[in-house]
């Protein structure tokens, strides 16, 4: 799934998930996700759901799965439709890259990670003793992901997954998931009746899919069990380990916000590295004034295209990016970080009028849109179909654009009048 937004002739392109890359789904990306589309109505089954299920006890004994778990697992399932309306959802309106950090990387995000810092702080200590992994980096992971435990999912991952192995895309890669939960189970490190999460698979503080669980969850508290889902040192510690694996180099920052010259003609992406001197070379200076690192090996990235903020990224980016495999997703957690430890917003503004909106904001929408009698839902600032919807009449009894789009300039619309 991806999300997109045009500036000019600038394709601005937010990719929220890709799966077929990465046997992960988050729910950092599943909210961004649910902020962008509206949930397609329910189809018809291609194949009986009993006929498939019964292929899946079969199989799942055959790929080592205990066969009481088995039973459990499978004894009276149903097939969850919910998930193949996700799946198949389209986006109502394209996400630019300012929406998406302005949801992700808000005060009351920033707020709540500073206290978690407090809070975890000899864990943080620890694990950042034992991976190399920046505390603020971790924490910062950790509230994209699931906004600090408060949004872990509630689907029944067996069920779910199940379902998405019978009659949802990529079939065999749920199939494979769906084993590995069962495997988990096993183990005893999760409990049947407990093993919830988002639609996709993933699940815990920091949302792994079952494989990446299997391959990297470690118990750092050394309870006897790894437990992502009730656990937060496992979980952070867990999430440790795998940015270890993908590469993070202890001590080295993510990279930091820069000018680039009007006339620049060079390199630009994230895999397009080059020395520090080289960068220096070409004109690339620091947003802030400061000097450039003595050494080291970084990319230009520039999200939104020539006319907004400019980026050095290093290969802790690059770790960053293997979590969730986006540009977007990976300069949130860094943004996010970077907040956490006391630095401020980007200097340079998103080429925009219409800026983003906190959740905070987004709240504030609903609520004046429920005061006009265009909005029946709740004000919770999650931007679903019905709001959207309510966002498209506002903006055509305001004269403007229909894009049901919540920005800066409707709330203004609505607040003023």
């Amino acid at each position: 799934m991806s999300c997109a937004a045009k500036q000019g002739s600038v394709a601005l392109t937010v990719t929220i998930v890709r799966l077929s890359r990465r046997l992960r789904l988050g729910v950092g990306a599943l909210i961004i996700a649910a902020l962008a589309m509206g949930l397609a109505a329910p189809s018809a089954k291609a194949a009986p759901f009993e006929t498939c299920v019964k292929g899946l006890r079969t199989s799942a004994i055959k790929a080592g799965v205990s066969p009481d778990i088995v039973e459990a697992a499978f004894r009276d399932m149903t097939f969850d439709e919910r998930v193949l309306r996700f799946q198949r959802s389209q986006p109502e309106y394209r996400l630019a890259i300012w929406d998406y950090m302005a949801f992700l990387v808000d005060e009351a995000r920033i707020a709540d990670g500073r206290k978690m810092l407090e809070i975890e702080a000899k864990s943080l200590a620890a694990i950042e003793k034992a991976y190399g992994v920046d505390k603020y980096v971790l924490v910062a992971l950790w509230g994209v992901e699931s906004d600090y435990g408060r949004l872990e999912g509630d689907f029944h991952l067996p069920r779910a997954l199940a379902s998405l192995a019978c009659e949802g895309k990529r079939a065999a890669l749920f199939k494979a998931e769906l084993f590995h939960a069962l495997k988990i189970v096993a183990a005893g490190d999760v409990k049947l009746q407990d093993f919830t999460g988002p639609w996709a698979g993933a699940f815990g503080h920091t949302q792994f899919m079952p494989s990446t669980y299997r391959r990297l969850a470690v118990d750092f508290d050394r309870d006897g069990r790894k437990d992502t889902i009730n656990s937060i040192p496992d979980a952070l510690a867990s999430a440790a380990n795998y940015l270890k694996r993908s590469g993070w180099r202890p001590g080295q920052a993510w990279g930091f916000e820069v000018k680039v010259p009007a006339s620049y003609k060079g390199p630009t992406g994230r895999t397009r590295k080059a020395a520090i001197s080289a960068w220096a070379k070409r004109g690339i200076r620091r947003a802030d004034g400061a000097a450039l690192p003595k050494a080291g090996s970084y990319g230009l990235i520039r999200p939104a295209g020539r006319g907004g903020p400019a980026f050095l990224v290093s290969r802790n980016f690059d770790a960053l990016y293997s979590y969730n495999a986006a540009e977007s997703y990976a300069l949130a957690i860094a943004h996010l970080s970077d907040r956490l430890r006391g630095k401020g917003a980007f200097r340079t503004a998103w080429p925009t009028d219409d800026p983003g909106l906190s959740r905070a904001e987004r709240k504030r929408l609903q609520e004046l849109l429920i005061a006009r009698g265009l909005y029946k839902g709740e004000a919770d600032g999650r931007m679903g179909p019905l709001t959207a919807a309510a966002i498209r009449e506002a903006e055509k009894q305001a004269g403007m654009k229909p894009t049901g789009r919540p920005g800066a300039r409707i709330l203004r619309v609505l607040a003023e009048n």
